[in-house]
């Protein structure tokens, strides 16, 4: 996926950014290297390696591998992946330019925390985006072929519920939202949609990590809406779709409970 457009930074307070940068956020598991999480990977010289690099590293950026407020060492990222120190520098620009890490002067260069005002501002957009994506799937001509990969989806979904394997639900989530915008027709809308959810996905690993998941929750909304959506009714689809993401909304305040899960939030005056 390539970054979002650079010029989408917003006013960040230097200092208080560094200050709070130097402490690493205090999850339940112990913070690994960036060598150790680096282990086993290798770059394809055939392609671009800074390209790769930034696909590593947001990745693990978003799945909370790399915790908010993690330093991180362009040395130690290019001797671990074996590369020259310039495309990790440039992989760092761009991360920086969509808000994953915050190049300091002087300082070093540390993964961001989590932002409220993102975090909502992506659910608004995702909101705006799939009501009408389910609407027009609950109408698709492909309806049938449609409907047995949701089901095959939501048999995936049950399973990783069952097993507690949340890491497989989360990607079995975004596979399944995807498909809503390809049964409507508007794949490449989802790819725009998911370039805003940096924040929404890192807060999701966040309180998986503090064990504060509720996949039984999630499993029995998608079926709401797989159903709605079957039903041919988009007026019912609408509604439990804006269930799900309503639902979605209020979840950063969870990460307000627990000192620890605050820690890997931004300060307001940061946004």
């Amino acid at each position: 996926m390539e970054p979002a457009d650079p010029d989408i930074g917003m006013k960040r307070g230097e200092g208080v950014v560094q200050e709070r940068a130097e402490k690493l956020s205090t999850l339940p598991e112990p913070t690994p290297t960036i060598s150790e999480l680096l282990v086993g990977i290798r770059l394809d010289p055939e392609k671009n390696i800074t390209f790769q690099v930034f696909d590593i590293l947001r990745d693990l950026i978003v799945s909370v591998k790399l915790r908010p407020g993690q330093r991180l060492s362009e040395k130690e990222i290019a001797a671990a992946l074996s590369a020259s120190k310039t495309p990790v520098r440039e992989a760092m620009i761009r991360l920086d330019e969509i808000r994953l890490v915050k190049i300091v002067p002087q300082s070093g260069t540390y993964v961001t925390k989590i932002s409220v005002k993102r975090y909502r501002t992506a659910c608004f957009i995702r909101r705006q985006l799939e009501l009408g994506a389910v609407r027009a799937a609950a109408c698709s001509p492909n309806l049938k072929q449609g409907m047995k990969f949701l089901d095959r989806m939501l048999a995936q979904q049950a399973k990783a519920v069952a097993n507690e394997d949340y890491e497989s639900l989360y990607r079995l989530d975004e596979a399944f939202h995807f498909q809503l915008f390809e049964m409507a027709g508007f794949g490449d809308a989802w790819t725009t949609a998911r370039r805003t959810q940096f924040d929404v996905n890192r807060a999701r690993h966040v309180r998986r990590l503090h064990g504060v998941v509720n996949g039984p929750k999630i499993l029995a909304e998608h079926t709401a809406i797989v159903e709605a959506i079957r039903a041919q009714d988009p007026d019912r689809a609408a509604a439990a779709l804006n269930a799900h993401i309503g639902d979605l909304e209020q979840q950063i305040s969870v990460l307000f409970r627990d000192k620890a899960m605050l820690g890997t939030i931004e300060a307001p005056d940061d946004d």
